[in-house]
């Protein structure tokens, strides 16, 4: 036997003891070892020498001087580990040598060779006896080389390299091996079972211990290489492991540096969920607790930078402070804590505004300053940290000695600082920043013009990637504005525009910062009435667009979109500024895409694919399969409240959207599909107004006026000069009031108020629009029209414009408008082909009557007619509609839901709520719990046709954003239902009888046998039935119910 490895023991054994086994083999144990106890399993052979096998005898011959010289050096070498003494390890290495000089390549010992050699080699370098470390890796590996798996000794071979890599780093520092040795390792413990002595010595403290450690020194790496270290470094620190923490940390610092690079949220989320585990492994009174609450209080700050979160911002605060009451006076790394919370309290301040975050902030930041005195090698950068707290109170406050202290301090700080310093861009930026903000005040020329140069000189250095440019971008523009304020020189508003445009796309920042650029830049240049006005709006669009799809549910779509202040007028803005620059057909496009922006997320999910499904079903089938996952992703999301489960359910949202998108980019190659799901071109939305115009209303701070999409030909404008955005306010304001006092009046007192501003309506808004269709569209009376309202129009009931006059011949009565025209309302001109296109696939019609007259204790009062009207409509409806009631008992949430899954045509009586806080929460009132707005909106029953809601407050959205059209009408459009009847305030439920019965008379009174149940007609039966209905019902509840849809 040629032996191989570290000598562990000795064994005598007598031959007869030997041969006793016979041809079985055997077990011999040893003393143990390193608590382990090593066995070796033998089997024993008599091999009898022929006088004709003179080569079997030679072989035989020089295997005996193998082993010989074998025993011998392992011999010299246990003298040498006991004694220390070279001349044995010198003995030891010939011996060792001759063996492999006996042993060719081809030898079934060579490899056993290699590595007796190597690891004597290796003993005396580890001695400091030997230099040679490279050889000896070189034995290692051959050895490695010729034991692949699964030979049995291969794990020994893998450990032996590691062991040579782990001494060289020792001694050299390459960090090469220690990178190559965390390889190795992460190969080897696998096949290393518990229990084993290659086991014990592998996971000891100079195993893989060492290489975890050695990685953990190394610099930080954002690579793919870098990261994929990172990991495998990770997967040797199990639960448990002393040493996981730190490798959390430094994964999770790898990953973050990676997001500074390249801008995935995903690493950044990966980042927080890392750095959150970290955390949670090391209790206070760990050594590293401050450090890891620290970075991961970074990582929160930095992501919401990217994406606006509020929580995130008062978490990463709530760390910091943690990690600060770590560090009491005296402590060494209170200085850095004191800076780390004084920077989160600074945003906050901005984005808040409460001046106990900034004074607190400038507290800090004082404090931190006088522990780095004159000479303190890092002392600009506190002084550029008290200056940025300084001038940020400043422009709040406007105490010039804030303003003044923050200028002699940036200087200073300059002064300290090298000319290749990595952070002298953001000081001279920052210094240009609060030269501009004097230079308001005072209006001295030297201090913007010296901005501008300092700004300049902040450009120089950085790289075009470089995340500092955006702000320095934003900076160049302000003093740009700031001087053009003064000089009124053009070149400077251009200078400044073209600084605006920079930042807004410069990738590295976020989407809710290059948002609010891209909206300052929309007031920056209609204010001074600049020509890059409607890029701006398109390109606030665009990052909305791209903000509001990383989102994973529909709430946190809301929350991300009522985030910025401003720019919920965003699309009345865009579409006024086109209308002022005569482009009609962009201003069309501009109020579509504006308008609706969380509906037509969520419909692109679920967009009609028949004409897809033709051209390439593989493709379809993709598209639809990742559009459920999605879809299924967003709706699971939202009930999560861990903060960790929620960003990785955020994480998985954004690579299946990375999937649906490269599998539309697919489609979008097809001759046919080019726009597929993109934004509507305007030559997309005439298909609107095929069966009758459709009129966009846009109320903005810059101008109100209508434009009218007609069947065919190029849209038109029509002015509304007597007309503000105040006026739209007041008039929204005073119809609340009256329909208030409407509902306290008795039925046959006269309506004055409403009258008077059913009058305004119809004089100031409705008239001029009403002279264009039929004067200059000649459009027929009684034909359709579709009304799109926008921002203040929203709370207006347009459709009750009525002149309330007598003609001046005396012949009658001047015409209203719904005497003219057959009107209904649409959220957005997308939804309305939306639901035509949902119209190509019809089925057998089925009708439920779904009431609740007696909700649950504290969920309203009892609605005593709701029986008697779920009767009169059962009664109504015809037979061939498959008619079913659900009520009382049965109409619960779950009942209600079944039924809308399963119906095409549905009549609902019941309470209806409006939140105006969270119109997501808006909900029908049954008998358990709510039906709100996101059950109707998660339900696709693409097959529905009709809703009746006899409720209140179905048809009107909430105040935050306006042109989302965010109700339970619009939800029932969106999933599926192309004809819905709503309500604007709350329904008398003891007249609204009177409607419905009409309604559905007109509905159904002239279906014949065979006829066919059409849900377009329910526009012309509510205009009917209103009409009929004038002696029996007041004005405000025939006013109150409006269609929405075909």
């Amino acid at each position: 036997m040629l032996g191989g490895g570290e000598v562990i023991g000795e064994l005598q054994m007598s031959w007869d003891e030997l041969l006793d086994h016979g041809d079985e083999p055997f077990d011999i144990s040893f003393p143990p070892v390193f608590g382990v106890k090593p066995s070796l399993k033998l089997k024993a052979a008599i091999v009898h020498a022929c006088d004709d096998q003179d080569d079997a005898l030679f072989d035989s011959l020089a295997d005996c001087e193998i082993a010989r010289d074998t025993d011998a050096g392992h011999a010299q070498f246990a003298a040498y580990v006991t004694s220390k003494t070279v001349s044995h390890l010198n003995d030891a290495v010939k011996h060792f040598q001759l063996v492999l000089d006996q042993c060719p390549v081809s030898h079934p010992d060579h490899a056993t060779a290699l590595t007796n050699l190597a690891r004597a080699c290796l003993e005396g370098y580890i001695r400091n006896d030997v230099d040679d470390i490279d050889a000896t890796t070189s034995l290692f590996r051959d050895a490695l080389a010729l034991r692949p798996q699964p030979h049995p000794d291969y794990p020994l071979s893998l450990y032996n390299v590691t062991e040579a890599l782990n001494w060289r780093h020792d001694k050299k520092g390459t960090a090469a091996d220690i990178r190559e040795a965390a390889q190795l390792y992460h190969e080897l413990l696998p096949l290393c079972p518990e229990g084993t002595y290659l086991r014990s010595i592998a996971a000891g403290k100079n195993g893989v211990n060492y290489v975890i450690g050695g990685c953990n020194s190394l610099p930080k790496d954002a690579s793919d290489e870098g990261i994929h270290l990172r990991r495998v470094v990770l997967e040797l620190c199990p639960l448990g492991h002393q040493l996981r923490p730190k490798a959390l940390d430094k994964l999770a610092q790898a990953v973050e540096e990676r997001f500074n690079q390249h801008g995935s949220i995903d690493d950044l989320d990966t980042s927080i969920q890392l750095g959150r585990e970290a955390v949670s492994l090391c209790p206070e009174g760990h050594a590293s607790h401050g450090t890891y609450l620290n970075n991961l209080a970074f990582s929160l700050a930095l992501r919401f930078d990217h994406q606006g979160k509020l929580n995130d911002l008062d978490e990463a605060i709530s760390l910091h402070e943690g990690a600060l009451r770590l560090y009491p006076v005296g402590h060494q790394y209170r200085v850095f804590s004191l800076n780390n919370l004084g920077g989160v309290l600074v945003e906050r301040f901005n984005e808040r505004g409460d001046i106990d975050d900034i004074t607190q902030a400038i507290s800090l930041y004082r404090e931190a300053l006088t522990l780095r005195p004159l000479g303190h090698p890092r002392r600009d950068t506190t002084l550029h940290n008290l200056a940025l707290a300084l001038k940020t109170r400043y422009d709040k406050t406007h105490v010039s000695e804030d303003s003044n202290e923050a200028i002699d301090l940036y200087r200073e700080s300059l002064r300290l600082m090298r000319p290749d310093h990595p952070g002298r861009h953001k000081t001279l930026r920052n210094l240009s920043s609060v030269l501009c903000s004097r230079f308001t005040q005072t209006q001295k020329n030297e201090d913007v013009e010296e901005a501008i140069v300092l700004c300049q000189e902040s450009l120089a250095a950085p790289s075009s990637l470089h995340p500092g440019r955006y702000f320095s971008y934003m900076q160049l523009k302000n003093a740009y504005l700031s001087h053009y304020r003064i000089s009124h020189n053009p070149a400077d508003l251009s200078h400044a525009v073209e600084n605006f445009r920079l930042a807004s796309r410069h990738p590295t920042q976020g989407f809710p910062q290059r948002i609010l650029t891209a909206y300052k830049w929309t007031v920056a240049a209609e204010q001074d009435d600049h020509g890059s006005a409607l890029e701006a709006y398109s390109t606030c669009f665009d990052l909305l667009d791209g903000h509001l799809a990383t989102r994973s549910s529909t709430i946190s779509r809301r929350e991300a979109a009522t985030a910025f202040n401003g720019v919920k007028s965003l699309p009345v803005d865009a579409a006024s500024c086109a209308i002022r620059h005569d482009d009609l057909r962009q201003a069309v496009e501009l109020a579509e895409r504006g308008r609706g922006q969380q509906w037509s997320l969520a419909s692109r999910l679920r967009t009609p694919v028949e004409d897809l499904e033709s051209a390439n079903p593989t493709l379809a089938r993709n598209y639809l399969e990742l559009s459920k996952l999605i879809s299924n992703a967003a709706q699971s999301s939202a009930t999560i409240t861990d903060r960790a489960a929620a960003d990785r359910a955020a994480t998985e949202y954004r690579r299946l959207t990375r999937q649906w998108e490269a599998a539309i980019a697919k489609i979008r190659d097809l001759p046919a599909f080019s726009r597929f799901l993109l934004p509507p071109s305007y030559e997309d939305l005439p298909a609107a107004a095929r069966q009758g115009p459709v009129i966009i209303l846009v109320a903005s701070q810059y101008s109100c006026s209508a434009i009218i999409v007609p069947t065919s030909g190029n849209p038109h404008h029509v002015s509304l000069p007597s007309v503000t955005l105040a006026d739209l306010t007041n008039l929204k304001d005073r119809f609340a009031r009256a329909i208030r006092d409407s509902s306290r009046m008795n039925p046959r007192e006269s309506r004055t108020d409403l009258i008077v501003l059913s009058r305004i309506i119809w004089d100031q808004i409705m008239l001029p629009i009403v002279n264009l269709l039929e004067h200059v569209l000649k459009l027929k009376r009684r034909s359709r029209i579709w009304l799109c309202p926008t921002a203040a129009f929203t709370s207006i009931p347009l459709h009750a414009a009525h002149p309330f006059q007598t003609k001046a011949d005396r012949s009658g009565k001047e015409p209203c408008l719904e005497d003219l025209y057959i009107c209904s309302y649409t959220p957005t001109l997308s939804a309305l082909i939306r639901s035509r296109q949902l119209m190509k696939k019809r089925v057998l019609p089925s009708f439920v009557a779904i009431g609740q007259g007696q909700p649950g204790a504290g969920k309203g009062k009892a609605l005593l007619a709701v029986e008697s009207e779920l009767e009169l409509v059962h009664t109504l409806v015809p037979a061939m509609a498959n008619r079913t009631t659900v009520s009382g008992d049965a109409a619960t949430r779950a009942g209600a839901l079944s039924a809308l899954q399963q119906n095409t045509w549905v009549h609902l009586a019941c309470h209806g709520k409006q939140d105006p806080t969270q119109p997501y929460d808006s909900h029908f009132v049954m008998r358990d719990e709510h039906l709100t707005l996101l059950d109707i909106m998660e339900r696709h029953v693409p097959q529905a046709e009709f809703a009746f809601l006899s409720a209140c407050h179905t048809a009107v959205g909430d105040e935050e954003t306006p042109d989302e059209v965010i109700h339970l009408a619009a939800g029932l459009q969106f999933s599926g239902f192309k004809s819905v009847i709503g309500t604007l305030w709350e329904v008398d439920d003891s007249v609204a009888t009177h409607v419905v019965e009409a309604f559905y008379k007109y509905m159904f009174g002239d279906l014949k046998d065979g006829g066919v149940m059409d849900c377009t007609k329910a526009a012309w039966a509510l205009n009917c039935a209103t009409h009929s209905v004038k002696t029996k019902v007041p004005l405000e509840q025939r006013m109150v119910f409006v269609h929405i849809g075909v």
